[in-house]
């Protein structure tokens, strides 16, 4: 190891998934034995706060950091990575792996690092909500967010368990009467859910926006008027069109959203609570991120 090797830090999460018994430092350190890495790592836990690791990032100055866990992991990553030019990989190891499945990056272990080594970096947006968010994937209001709180709460499992929790829950769940303002033009809506929309699917494989990109500077609201089965399963099983009577799409780069009650909300797959007001807006190019080759690079 010479003075000058370029750093990598590995960000892994014990607990993420149903992966907790692999022995990530081991697979990580076979990988990169003879690439001339400097190689550390850090253990999440509950007292690694989010300052204890931006110091580390700052003393070590990693060319990539990267985020070995689900989608909680990554987006607690991302947020220190913000600006920085450091570049954020991705070891999916959690149960919803949404980010990783959108660069289609390889849950098998061995394939998901040769990303690491022989992939390409590329320059992507984030949305930037309520100015102390940061969604890297897709947030929402409403419906979905409603399923993810019983998901934390321990009450879902898997794609079968979701969709069985969807049509129930569509069978008690009130629209709600909502003001959107895209790019400052306003209208009134009533929906079962509205969703900010950076990237295409949730980690589900669910396509909400098939016209999605991480790196077009703008995304996606897309407001869900009507619910019904038809359109789940649209959902479920792929990119299909989506009826225009029960779904619109509007290209934002900035967006504001009343609704005339409180309802709950979700970032990126963490639950958030209940709101009746969210602001958010595109912050173009702000994360480099490790992506397969043949993904678009810069």
């Amino acid at each position: 190891m010479t003075p000058f090797a370029p750093v990598i830090l590995f960000v892994i999460n014990p607990q993420s998934g149903s992966r907790s018994g692999i022995d990530w430092q081991a697979l990580i350190r076979e990988h990169f034995r003879d690439s001339g890495h400097d190689l550390h790592f850090q253990l999440l836990d509950a007292s690694v706060e989010a300052s204890v690791l931006e110091q580390r990032i700052e003393k070590l100055r990693p060319v990539m950091a990267v985020a070995v866990g689900g989608d909680g992991t990554v987006s607690f990553l991302a947020r220190l990575l913000l600006g920085t030019g450091i570049t954020l990989g991705i070891l999916p190891a959690g149960s919803a792996n949404g980010m990783a499945r959108e660069l289609a990056i390889p849950e098998d272990p061995a394939a998901a690092l040769e990303v690491l080594s022989a992939g390409n970096s590329r320059l992507t947006d984030v949305i930037r909500i309520n100015k102390k968010h940061i969604c890297l994937h897709l947030s929402d209001i409403g419906l979905n967010a409603t399923l993810i709180k019983h998901f934390e709460e321990g009450n879902l499992r898997g794609k079968l368990g979701y969709a069985s929790k969807i049509i129930k829950t569509l069978w008690t769940q009130k629209e709600m009467w909502v003001d959107i303002a895209t790019n400052g033009q306003p209208s009134t809506h009533r929906a079962f859910m509205v969703v900010l929309a950076n990237a295409t699917r949730y980690g589900t494989g669910a396509v909400i926006n098939p016209e999605g990109d991480l790196s077009d500077g703008r995304f996606e609201v897309i407001i869900i008027h009507r619910l019904a089965i038809s359109e789940l399963f649209k959902m479920l099983l792929g990119p299909r069109p989506f009826n225009p009577e029960k779904i619109s799409v509007y290209q934002a780069t900035s967006v504001s959203i009343r609704t005339t009650r409180k309802m709950h909300f979700q970032v990126d797959g963490e639950y958030l609570g209940r709101t009746d007001t969210i602001e958010a807006e595109i912050l173009a190019g702000k994360l480099r991120l490790q992506v397969p080759v043949g993904k678009q690079a810069d």
